[in-house]
């Protein structure tokens, strides 16, 4: 299995590339708290299977990417930006867009605003953005407000790595093990004078969102993708018993939906990263 090949897309966006820098290019999106180490087991795998090139960046604010300036927040449609930005920093007019989660809310907003820049789709338990209902944009707007003029609590730092990861294991937003968890902390790692690791993430990124789309508009943008598009759920994820979940679904044109037995991060599950590759390659070519 090929090891990533670490790279810089701009002065700005960090990424990790697998395949040959020849080969059609697919750009690989991470979901929030993660970064471009959610690939590492799948992307080789498809890679050697489809004979692509898989870029996989860090969002601003993940990974080893750079934070926003001071004073601003992270909101889902400015992850578009790395998306283009990545695309002009490859000369990509047009690519396969694939996301994990928030990854996957954010390449769904590109393939509707842009349908001439994607291609195809491929998301991993990741449908559309949040949303909150219309009568809740008050509150909702109270917690961001709230949220950005609280005092942050600075970001924490641990004894050694297993103590990052196992940090992660325990206060993670969806269940995730140890093995699972690994590569994205060790990617997130940033490694102290004395010998304390420290998270390297953004901590605005833990803010509450002042203001986001309504289901409404989240349907609406769904229903405008014209990009064929695969959906990978987990059985144990964040997508299969919700309605919201059904309603985003009937929403895309087209859409294949296939469900694997695994967790939210199945595509980085030792034991189901195999199947979640053969289901995307089975279904790449079927596209033709």
């Amino acid at each position: 299995m090929t090891a990533p090949l670490f790279m810089r897309c701009n002065e700005r966006l960090a990424a990790l590339s697998w395949g040959e820098t020849e080969a059609p290019t697919w750009l690989a999106l991470h979901g929030w708290l993660d970064n471009a180490a959610s690939f590492t087991r799948l992307a080789p795998r498809l890679a050697s299977q489809l004979q692509v090139r898989i870029v996989a960046i860090d969002f601003a604010g993940h990974g080893l990417s750079n934070w926003f300036p001071p004073n601003i927040d992270y909101a889902v449609w400015d992850y578009c930006h790395d998306v283009l930005d990545t695309l002009e920093a490859l000369k990509l007019e047009r690519c396969v867009l694939m996301g994990h989660s928030l990854g996957a809310g954010v390449a769904t907003l590109m393939a509707a605003a842009m349908p001439e820049r994607v291609s195809r789709l491929v998301l991993i338990d990741g449908l559309g953005a949040l949303a909150t209902e219309a009568k809740d944009t008050a509150r909702q707007l109270r917690q961001g407000l709230t949220g950005q003029r609280r005092r942050s609590k600075g970001v924490p730092s641990y004894t050694d790595m297993d103590s990052a990861i196992a940090a992660r294991v325990k206060g993670g937003v969806t269940p995730i093990d140890a093995d699972t968890a690994r590569p994205l902390v060790e990617r997130n790692a940033e490694m102290l004078e004395d010998g304390e690791v420290r998270p390297r993430t953004d901590s605005r990124l833990l803010r509450p969102s002042p203001v986001r789309f309504c289901p409404e508009q989240v349907l609406a943008l769904l229903s405008a993708i014209q990009a064929p598009t695969l959906l990978v759920e987990a059985s144990h994820g964040v997508l299969t018993h919700r309605d919201a979940a059904k309603a985003a679904r009937e929403a895309i044109p087209g859409l294949t939906r296939r469900v694997l037995e695994g967790g939210h991060h199945l595509h980085l599950e030792v034991g189901v990263v195999d199947q979640v590759a053969d289901v995307i390659a089975t279904w790449w070519r079927k596209q033709g």
